[in-house]
């Protein structure tokens, strides 16, 4: 049996789980604010064409309207000006969409403190455990935001002083993008960068690192939970739109089982 025949048929059988790791796009998904001088991306929004009715009797069709970044959404390099001249969206080799997936469960820490910071030490702690990071792989980071994702106002958990949800450290971020192997992050957040990252220096250092490196971003993930430190196989299919930063993106992990 072919390696492609033997996988159809671990599909089929259920030995490999596919798991979704998007969250549902409608009105109500969540969206980043940013301070009101700057431009906001606009919410995901339906316009009914037709139903079944005299604007077209057989068919049920839609426009929609969304930013590039809103919902579970995939960043490429040029989405900030570090990367101003890397990739677009639709440039972006398509054998990269598929990769395998390292977990990190930093779940228990971010409930205890909404601004907690992962290190590279957690990374090398991880690695410790459960071998190296792969060679162009993803490393998804889990923090149980998700659980968030219903409202608008948990999500992004701000107050006076701004919004309060886990990240990296510039630290960290500058060796994900320099040292680590992998192309890409993955977060439950509504972006890479934490929270307060404004106020780091430099500002919203995972943006700036990632992108300035070729490096990718994947957001708003649900169901990390579901998936082992490591094995999965992520599958990260955002829009080809030609000059896009960005886009929604349907987001699946392959999971073997039993």
């Amino acid at each position: 049996m072919s390696t492609l025949s033997a996988f159809a048929a671990a599909l089929a059988g259920g030995r490999i789980e596919v798991v979704d790791l998007t969250a549902p796009l409608s009105a109500e998904t969540p969206v980043i604010a940013l301070p009101p001088q700057f431009a906001q991306t606009a919410r995901f929004e339906l316009e009914e064409l037709s139903r079944y009715d005299d604007r077209g009797p057989a068919w049920y069709w839609n426009n929609i309207r969304t930013g590039e970044h809103t919902g579970t959404h995939f960043d490429a390099p040029n989405h900030w000006v570090t990367g101003a001249d890397g990739d677009d969206v639709a440039s972006v080799p398509a054998a990269r969409l598929v990769a395998p997936a390292a977990v990190l469960d930093l779940s228990a820490e971010a409930s205890a403190d909404p601004d907690f910071l992962l290190e590279v030490d957690h990374v090398r702690a991880w690695e410790a455990e459960h071998g190296p990071l792969t060679e162009g792989g993803w490393l998804l980071y889990r923090t149980g935001w998700d659980a968030r994702s219903a409202s608008q106002d948990e999500f992004l958990n701000a107050d006076d002083t701004g919004p309060h949800t886990p990240g990296i450290s510039p630290r960290c971020a500058r060796w994900l993008a320099e040292e680590a192997p992998v192309i890409g992050l993955g977060v439950e957040t509504v972006g890479t960068d934490a929270g307060t990252a404004h106020s780091f220096d430099p500002p919203f250092p995972c943006h700036a690192a990632l992108m300035g490196s070729g490096k990718y971003g994947l957001t708003q993930l649900q169901n990390l939970a579901l998936l082992p430190p490591t094995g999965a196989v992520l599958v990260a299919a955002p829009l080809p739109i030609v000059s896009g930063s960005g886009s929604p993106a349907r987001v699946l992990a392959l999971v073997e089982r039993g």
